[in-house]
Formats: C-alpha cells, sequence, structure tokens
C-alpha cells in the first residue's frame, strides 16, 4: 500500500477514511487489542468514531511492521506516545507526516524533534489546522497546512497523496511554526472552557482568544517559527476553532474545569485525550526558560497542577498591571 496511519484513535480513523473516500488503499494500525479485527469486519471504529461508516478499502492491522511497506505515514498517535511508538517501528517509509499535536512533556521535544531522532532515514512533514474528527470523516470541507521540512520536492510529493475534493492542504516550509500553533493551541482552549465553565461570556472568551494568539506568537518566533505561518490555518485558524466548540476535547476538559471538577479526576475518566493538559506544564517551563512571557499559560499549568482554582486563576489574570496591547500583560 501506498499509505499509512499509524494510530486508530478518532483523528487517525477520520484521516484514514478521508484518504480512502475515492477508493485509494489505506493501511490503518490500530493499538487495541481486536480493534483492527473490528474494523475490517465491521466497518467502523466503534470505540472512537463510531458514527462514521468507514471505506472497505481501509484495511486495518495490529502489526507495525506492515507499515514499513508504505511510502507515506501519517502518525497520529497521541503526542505523549510517538516516541514509543516510533521506536517500536522496524522499518519505516520514505515520509512521515506527523498529525498530533504537543510537546513530549519528559523532554520538551517537538514532534518533529522526536521523529527525526527516531527515523533518521525518513522524511518529515506536519499536518496541522483547524480540524474536526468527526468533520473530516464526514466529507465535509477542510483546509489545513502541510509543512514539509524537505521544502517543495516533499510537497510535490506529499500533496497529491494527501489532497482530496474536500480536504485542501496548503503549502509551508515551517515546521516549527505548524507544530507550536498546534501545541499552544490546546493550552489556549482548555482555558476558553475555564472561560465558558465560569459563565464569564462570550466578551471574556474572545479576549482570552486574541490575547493567548499573542502568547503562541511570542513563543513561535522564538523558537525560529514565521509569524506569517502562526497567523494562518494551523495557528490562528485551528485556535478559534478549537476555543469555540465542546467538540474539542481540551475545550470540554476546561470547561469541566471551570465547573468545579478537578484536574486529576477528569483525566482520569477520559478515554481520549486532551492533549493540551499534558502539554500545559512543559510549555511552562519552556517558556519560563527562554524568557517568553505566557499568563495564560503558566494560569493553564497552575490550574491543572491544583495550585489554585479556576477563579482564582481567572482573578489573577484581572489583575496583571496594564499595558499596552502590544506588551505581555
Amino acid at each position: 500500500m501506498n499509505i499509512g496511519v499509524v494510530g486508530a484513535g478518532a483523528w487517525g480513523t477520520a484521516l484514514a477514511q478521508m484518504l480512502a473516500v475515492e477508493g485509494q488503499d489505506v493501511l490503518l494500525w490500530a493499538l487495541e487489542d481486536g480493534l483492527a479485527d473490528a474494523i475490517n469486519e465491521t466497518h467502523r471504529n466503534a470505540l472512537y468514531l463510531p458514527d462514521a461508516a468507514l471505506s472497505p478499502s481501509i484495511k486495518a492491522t495490529p502489526h507495525l511492521a506492515d507499515l514499513a511497506t508504505c511510502e507515506i505515514a501519517l502518525i497520529v498517535t497521541p503526542a505523549q506516545h510517538m516516541g514509543s511508538v516510533l521506536d517500536a517501528m522496524p522499518g519505516f517509509p520514505r515520509d512521515l507526516v506527523l498529525c498530533s499535536k504537543g510537546i513530549e512533556a519528559r523532554s520538551g521535544r517537538m514532534m518533529h524533534e522526536v521523529a527525526k531522532q527516531a527515523a533518521a532515514g525518513s522524511a518529515i512533514a506536519v499536518l496541522s489546522g483547524p480540524t474536526f474528527a468527526h468533520e473530516v470523516a464526514a466529507g465535509l470541507p477542510t483546509a489545513v497546512t502541510l509543512a514539509c521540512e524537505g521544502g517543495e520536492d516533499q510537497w510535490q510529493r506529499l500533496a497529491p497523496a494527501i489532497a482530496r475534493d474536500t480536504f485542501r492542504p496548503y503549502y509551508s516550509d515551517d515546521v516549527i511554526g505548524a507544530e507550536v500553533g498546534g501545541a499552544v493551541k490546546n493550552v489556549l482552549a482548555i482555558a476558553c472552557g475555564v472561560v465558558e465553565g465560569l459563565k464569564l461570556g462570550q466578551n471574556a472568551r474572545n479576549a482570552l482568544i486574541t490575547r493567548g494568539f499573542a502568547e503562541m506568537l511570542r513563543y513561535g518566533t522564538a523558537l525560529g517559527g514565521k509569524p506569517e505561518t502562526l497567523n494562518g490555518l494551523c495557528g490562528l485558524g485551528d485556535l478559534v476553532l478549537t476555543c469555540s466548540s465542546t467538540s474539542s476535547r481540551n475545550f470540554s476538559l476546561g470547561k469541566a474545569l471551570g465547573e468545579g471538577g478537578k484536574a486529576a479526576d477528569l483525566m482520569a475518566d477520559r478515554r481520549t485525550v486532551a492533549e493540551g493538559a499534558h502539554t500545559a506544564p512543559v510549555l511552562r517551563k519552556l517558556a519560563a526558560k527562554r524568557g517568553v512571557a505566557m499568563p495564560i499559560v503558566e494560569a493553564v499549568g497552575r490550574l491543572l497542577d491544583g495550585d489554585a482554582s479556576a477563579q482564582e486563576v481567572v482573578r489573577e489574570l484581572l489583575s496583571r498591571p496594564l499595558t499596552a496591547e502590544g506588551g505581555t500583560g
């Protein structure tokens, strides 16, 4: 098979369905016991995306080694497990397209750094943007950033393989900017969910989105990302979508925190991963190390650590010194 998807969660399954919509053969790796057989037999992923009828051209496998025969693999594992999954793969396709959004908590590495160490012989790209899995699986129009570390040569290989009538990638060579946008917006979505849970209104949420985007831009450019990338689909576009809907797992987690839930209890009760909860603590430390002011990220980190209540972190943000809009307040 030409193309494979590593990870049969909701997003991985949706991407496999999008790729297979025209009858393209797609290989889908599923970790959970029995899930690959169930997908092959029923053409549904009842565990993670139960409402989507899957194309029969999707073949699921429990064997990572099968993916080594693909020319392209989309890596859609949870960010905290990408390293271990790639380390377990006995071989790698020519192109790895990273679709997970986060920062490795134990090392502080971005996903492209994790992938480059594990799969030194593969060319790395990052696919990121404003996407909900159920809409992509249903074939609704979607636009994303496809950031290619290998530049236009890699883009020429990947774009025809990934683009579909309702799935439109836009080219970038800024892997860092694409990754920062996806990782930071997950943390900011938790903050917006807190605002919703506390019933602070639309004014507060939109102010938080705007000030949160300023934090994303400061951090991304400090790492070498391009402002135009962060102003695009994988930065501002993804941030606005994720901060505005309970379809976002991060927003839903924040909403539950704002309603009085405890982070440890809420995380323990979830089958799907709210990546922002894992990203916030390490992003908080990395920003401080670089001297990048990220007060909203800091507040989310304190809330998740149990150092402060939702009401307390909101009060602290509102009491920060007044400053110009271009400042760090």
